[in-house]
C-alpha cells in the first residue's frame, strides 16, 4: 500500500478580472470571508478566502486572463451543510443553481458559476457516498 502524503485540498487558486466583485460574490453567495490580502507596492492584488475546514480559495487579479477550457480550472467543489438550504440561499441571491441531483457516487450535487465563469460544484455526502463506502462507480455524464 502506498503511503498517503496528501491530507486534503489546501486551496484552489483562481484568477479574477475584478477582485473586489469576486470577493463580494463569494461573501454574499457562499459566506466566505477574507483571511488575508496579498499586496504589492501598497496595493491589494489578491487574497485568501476561508472556505471552511482549513481550506481556502486563493484569488489573484488578472484582467487579461482568458477563461477557456485550456487555462481555467475545471471546477471547485464545496461540501455544503444542507443542499436544499444552500440552493435556496444561492437562488435568493439571484444566482442560477442547477436542480439537486444524486451523482453516480451517491452524493447530492448542484452546480453554480462564479462571476468569472468558474464552475462550482455544491456537494452533500449521504450515508451511501462512495467516498465512504468505496467501490467503482459508472459515470453517467
Amino acid at each position: 500500500m502506498k503511503q498517503k502524503i496528501i491530507r486534503k485540498i489546501a486551496h484552489v487558486c483562481i484568477f479574477a478580472r475584478d477582485i473586489d466583485a469576486a470577493a463580494d460574490w463569494y461573501a454574499k453567495v457562499l459566506g466566505f470571508e477574507k483571511v488575508f490580502n496579498f499586496t504589492r507596492e501598497g496595493r491589494v492584488f489578491g487574497y485568501y478566502l476561508d472556505a471552511g475546514g482549513d481550506t481556502h480559495i486563493e484569488v489573484f487579479e488578472n484582467a487579461e486572463a482568458e477563461y477557456s477550457k485550456r487555462n481555467q480550472i475545471n471546477h471547485i467543489c464545496f461540501e455544503v451543510v444542507n443542499m436544499d438550504e444552500a440552493i435556496a440561499h444561492i437562488r435568493g441571491c439571484g444566482v442560477e443553481a442547477s436542480a439537486k441531483s444524486n451523482g453516480c457516487d451517491e452524493t447530492w450535487q448542484s452546480w453554480i458559476t462564479d462571476p468569472n465563469g468558474v464552475r462550482i460544484e455544491l456537494f452533500e455526502y449521504t450515508p451511501k457516498s462512495a467516498q465512504f463506502t468505496g467501490g467503482d462507480r459508472v459515470a453517467h455524464w
